[in-house]
């Protein structure tokens, strides 16, 4: 039985080698994380993370206050029962949002529970592949200047990535990235909900000639799918987007809309694994290739690593192009020449250092 659901915040402060990046608007030198540990009567415990960045307080409280607490008592292993037990119950605030976020963190530790009684990875718990490793993209963060952009494109070229994403939303910054980048380099732009459809359309367009291998998340606000459905038509770039959808069934109303080329969950916000994996089957049914969003670098991430390798195709592992100079993942979160192992421990594969976790956390 789960005997304790309990939240801890850390804060990472980031290694900054060059300008210090934009998130949420202004400059950041740290990454909040929110974990969430499942303690069972069989002294079990799962690791699970939220979506924590900036918004870490609301979620926090759906978990402490609301879906924890009604996980008490209950068999860890019936994760498909409690999701849905929950998502039924907690509807009324919202069908993704703080409320999702913390299911999220919930059954992530619960797929961690079922791997470790098992006593195997969870790729192999959903019936994956034995990929030793996976393709991994540098998602770098926002600069705002095409030198900076120059700077960790260079970077993350020369530690071996060989996909790179931008944040940036102008031109000349894009530019620099291909430029240094050359012709070869799969380069991808994440826009974060910028503009109305016309100017949407209008970048695409502009943007064309650099040859982007998608364009993520242009339209605002991102609920708008007949316009981000426009601008994949009519724009001239393939078009990304999801990690703002709850739920299956924004997916499945995306996907009808044919508003996507590249589907991204993210498990840390739509709801953990068992919603993860239900959005990959149906993007199977739709021809369209789930590429999942983990901007993160806890649990969360271990879990995307896992759902991908077991993913009938080989699939990218999005890396937040962030350094730090402790994490309590350590090594697990670190791509070698472009290339992330798949964990190989029961469950998640590793539980965090309890001394980082110590030193890190600040609530």
């Amino acid at each position: 039985k789960i005997t304790r659901v309990e939240s801890l915040v850390l804060n990472l402060p980031m290694v900054i080698d060059g300008a210090t990046p934009m998130l949420g608007g202004r400059a950041r030198t740290s990454i909040d994380m929110l974990l969430v540990r499942v303690d069972t009567d069989a002294g079990v415990t799962g690791w699970g993370e939220a979506f924590g960045h900036r918004i870490f307080p609301a979620t926090r409280a759906a978990i402490d206050t609301l879906l924890g607490p009604m996980c008490v008592g209950r068999d860890p292993s019936q994760i498909t029962a409690i999701n849905d037990d929950l998502q039924r119950v907690l509807h009324g605030l919202g069908r993704s949002g703080p409320a999702i976020y913390a299911l999220s963190g919930i059954d992530i530790a619960l797929w961690d529970i079922a791997g470790k009684v098992a006593g195997l990875p969870l790729y192999r718990l959903l019936g994956g592949s034995p990929r030793a490793d996976l393709p991994a993209y540098a998602s770098l963060l926002r600069y705002g200047a095409a030198k900076d952009v120059a700077h960790y494109t260079a970077q993350a070229l020369a530690r071996g990535y060989r996909h790179i994403k931008l944040h940036e939303i102008t031109v000349p910054e894009i530019k620099a990235a291909r430029d240094i980048a050359g012709a070869g380099v799969p380069i991808m732009v994440d826009a974060n909900c910028p503009w109305t459809v016309a100017q949407a359309i209008d970048m695409a367009r502009r943007l064309a000639p650099l040859d982007l291998h998608w364009l993520e998340e242009p339209v605002w606000p991102p609920e708008n799918l007949a316009g981000l459905a426009e601008v994949r038509a009519s724009g001239g770039l393939p078009v990304a987007a999801g990690e703002n959808y709850g739920t299956v069934w924004e997916f499945r109303r995306a996907f009808e809309a044919g508003a996507v080329t590249y589907a991204q969950p993210s498990v840390t916000k739509i709801g953990g694994v068992t919603e993860l994996r239900r959005v990959m089957t149906l993007a199977e049914s739709f021809g369209i290739q789930v590429v999942p969003h983990s901007a993160y670098f806890g649990p969360g991430l271990l879990a995307s690593i896992h759902c991908i390798a077991a993913m009938p195709a080989e699939s990218l592992v999005e890396r937040f192009y962030c350094d730090f100079a402790e994490t309590p993942l350590g090594e697990a979160i670190h791509p070698r020449a472009g290339r992330i192992l798949v964990p190989q421990g029961p469950g998640l594969g590793g539980d965090p250092d309890p001394q980082l976790l110590d030193r890190l956390r600040t609530r």
